[in-house]
């Protein structure tokens, strides 16, 4: 049985991450402030990470899977705080590539700043390089959108609530814009053949290994809720994040390095099955963005 410790633990990839490794079997602790209940089996650690003084000095883990950094600062206070750890794996970003780079993006290729994300990426950059100077032997996984059960962005579930509605789909670039996806099962499946294996690569983009177009991943959405979608196309006036889930960037990672540990991965549609089945009894806890009420006012009027 493994010590494991995981920051987070109450919203989506963080408590999907401490479920997992609890049915693994091992030791889950999980750090948060206690706002929100926790999960079965975890072991509660009450902290903010920002304030942690030796909160943690008196554990050893041999793992510490970090899914809620998102500055140098971040990664810095925790690294402060903990006592004895083994492994180290940081959730990161694709955002840390330059949307100027050609694609696929890989683990060679250089980091800087992206247009479309920018503070998110660039402060993604500096904690993979503060946690690469104080713990070299640590992992850093990069993923494109991740998806699954548990799911706290209105994104899949803002699919399907238009087909329950049987409301037709408006897309941006008539549907042609691809984007990559990555189970969030897959992602703790990668993260333990990290801890098993130990490979030597640090830095790992994670993802299915071909993208979609986003006319290929509605379709998939509605099928899950037994409906087919009707398209509409928006007019270029519109701003694709007044009424899309996913900002107007098209972009893909190579996971070839990933595939040579992990060769399968979980397909979409069985996963969106998944998600759907979650989100039909979770509606209420589902943060909605008003795509849908700018669609009837100002494309479908």
């Amino acid at each position: 049985m493994r010590n494991v410790l995981v920051t987070g633990g109450t919203n989506f990839v963080s408590r999907y991450v401490a479920e997992y490794f609890v049915r693994l079997g091992d030791r889950v602790f999980v750090l948060n402030r206690g706002s929100k209940e926790q999960s079965q089996g975890v072991i509660h650690i009450k902290g903010d990470r920002s304030n942690l003084g030796d909160l943690l000095k008196g554990y050893s883990f041999d793992a510490v899977l970090d899914v809620t950094a998102y500055t140098e600062e971040d990664v810095c206070n925790l690294l402060d705080a903990l006592g004895d750890f083994t492994d180290y794996i940081l959730i990161s970003s694709s955002a840390v590539y330059p949307d100027t780079l050609p694609m696929p993006f890989s683990e060679l290729s250089p980091v800087g700043q992206n247009r479309v994300w920018g503070a998110y990426g660039t402060n993604k950059i500096k904690a993979e390089e503060a946690l690469l100077q104080r713990v070299p032997e640590a992992y850093i996984l990069r993923p494109p959108y991740l998806y699954g059960p548990m799911q706290n962005l209105y994104r899949e579930p803002f699919v399907f609530d238009c087909a329950e509605k049987d409301r037709p789909f408006v897309l941006p670039s008539k549907g042609k814009m691809n984007l990559q996806f990555f189970h969030v099962e897959d992602l703790c499946r990668f993260m333990n053949i990290l801890l098993e294996k130990k490979p030597q690569n640090r830095i790992y983009n994670v993802g299915n290994s071909a993208p979609l177009s986003i006319k290929e991943w509605v379709k998939l959405c509605y099928e899950v809720t037994g409906k087919t979608p009707v398209f509409a196309d928006a007019d270029k006036k519109h701003s694709v994040r007044s009424y899309f889930c996913f900002y107007d960037y098209e972009y893909c990672l190579d996971v070839s390095r990933m595939s040579e540990l992990m060769s399968d991965t979980k397909p979409l549609a069985e996963g969106l099955s998944e998600e759907y089945d979650y989100y039909k009894t979770h509606k209420d806890e589902m943060e909605r963005k008003p795509y849908i009420q700018y669609i009837d006012k100002e494309i479908l009027k």
